[in-house]
């Protein structure tokens, strides 16, 4: 070794840096020699628990952590392109969907991660209209208008799966007895309605001639025992660029055109349960369908659990801000104990109760048939004046690609 002899102070100097150098390290945690990396980072961030690693990566520039996230040794997974809150859907908790309701993006992802169930799906039975005349010509407007609003330019499965589920609503026990009465049921409630083309305006836009017509065509075979067989018994449905809050309730059949259709669970959404029979009343729609409520869909209480807690809450200091604006109706109802019923009148959670001649006129507004509105449509418009020669192009003012 004749280099070290020659050499005896560097051979010390090295020596000691080293030791200064482990010294410092021992210094900086504060802990003996191979007391263990990760106690050694644990005296600098306080803890191991996210809160202590967050003070510590706090100043870390974005290239030092991502080197560090690539070297941590705890087990995790990405979960990149997924919405927040849905991460993982563990049915055994209740899940956490994060705030706010999502966009058509997200709720198509959302609606994505929920799979049809793993179940046989049941057909529902034909369904033939035995009716004539005015209830008849009713029950296809009615029929037609949903097809018409709900999925009209959609291909003729999205169509007539929609008609599907109108007459299995039909058929269910928890629903109204007519075409109409399912369709029209909670248009004047202020928490929704079934079908939102009832309450949301678009009974006020004029229709187009030729998508009614197929949507008429689609009504009339539904009335007349055709069965979408796609659908099975489904219930309920929604546009696939939403995603409903009571969409994870009932169990998810299939999409079918923009709409993902379900049923109810248990037993009642088994065939067997659509016991129901047709009991028409197309003509004439009552104030409890119109103020109808399904209870899986629209969180409120139907008008009379409302006029109980009304009656309840007049005998206390003040009203409740939902019915400050409800008054109460003691009517003759010979089917009610002690032959008298309460009706709730004036306004309920922000909307005003429809008067008796408001739901007359509701029910005149169902008897203009499309013939009319065809006739309307197929009258001659004078097209416009045609000009002597087109009009010159504005002027544009000068940029990079067109300096002149």
């Amino acid at each position: 070794m004749p280099s070290s002899r020659r050499h005896p102070g560097k051979k010390a100097a090295a020596a000691l840096i080293a030791v200064g150098g482990l010294s410092a390290c021992a210094t900086a945690y504060h802990l003996p020699r191979q007391h263990g990396r990760a106690a050694g980072v644990a005296s600098q961030a306080g803890a191991l628990s996210d809160a202590g690693l967050a003070r510590y990566t706090a100043d870390m520039d974005p290239a030092m952590l991502a080197l560090a996230r690539r070297h941590d040794p705890r087990p995790r997974k990405d979960y990149w392109g997924r919405v927040k809150g849905w991460e993982v859907i563990d049915i055994a908790t209740i899940p956490v969907l994060g705030d706010g309701v999502p966009g058509f993006e997200d709720a198509r992802l959302i609606n994505g991660y929920r799979l049809p169930a793993a179940l046989p799906i049941e057909a529902a039975r034909p369904f033939v209209l035995k009716t004539s005349g005015e209830e008849r010509a009713r029950a296809l407007h009615c029929l037609t208008q949903a097809v018409y609003f709900e999925a009209g330019f959609e291909a003729p499965e999205g169509q007539q799966a929609v008609a599907q589920t109108v007459l299995n609503r039909l058929r269910h026990p928890g629903y109204p007895k007519s075409i109409c009465g399912v369709i029209y049921e909670g248009s004047l409630r202020s928490t929704g309605c079934q079908f939102s083309f009832t309450c949301d305006g678009s009974l006020e836009k004029a229709v187009v001639p030729t998508i009614w017509d197929r949507a008429q065509a689609v009504a009339r075979r539904a009335l007349s025992g055709f069965v979408m067989k796609d659908v099975g018994v489904a219930t309920h449905y929604h546009a696939d660029y939403v995603a409903p809050y009571w969409a994870p309730t009932l169990v998810k059949l299939k999409q079918v055109g923009t709409h993902i259709f379900y049923r109810w669970t248990g037993p009642s959404g088994t065939l067997a349960a659509f016991k129901g029979r047709y009991a028409g009343g197309e003509t004439q729609i009552s104030t409890a369908t119109l103020m109808g409520a399904d209870p899986r869909t629209l969180e409120a209480a139907p008008p009379a659990v409302l006029a109980q807690n009304l009656a309840q809450t007049l005998g206390g200091p003040a009203p409740t801000a939902a019915l400050k604006d409800a008054r109460l109706v003691v009517i003759p109802d010979a089917t009610a104990p002690g032959g008298e019923r309460i009706k709730v009148e004036g306004s309920v959670a922000g909307r005003r109760i429809a008067t008796p001649e408001e739901i007359a006129r509701i029910n005149k507004a169902l008897e203009v048939l499309p013939e009319v509105q065809a006739e309307a449509a197929a009258k001659p418009v004078s097209p416009p004046p045609v000009e002597a020669s087109p009009p010159k192009p504005k002027p544009r003012p000068p940029n990079l690609l067109n300096p002149l």
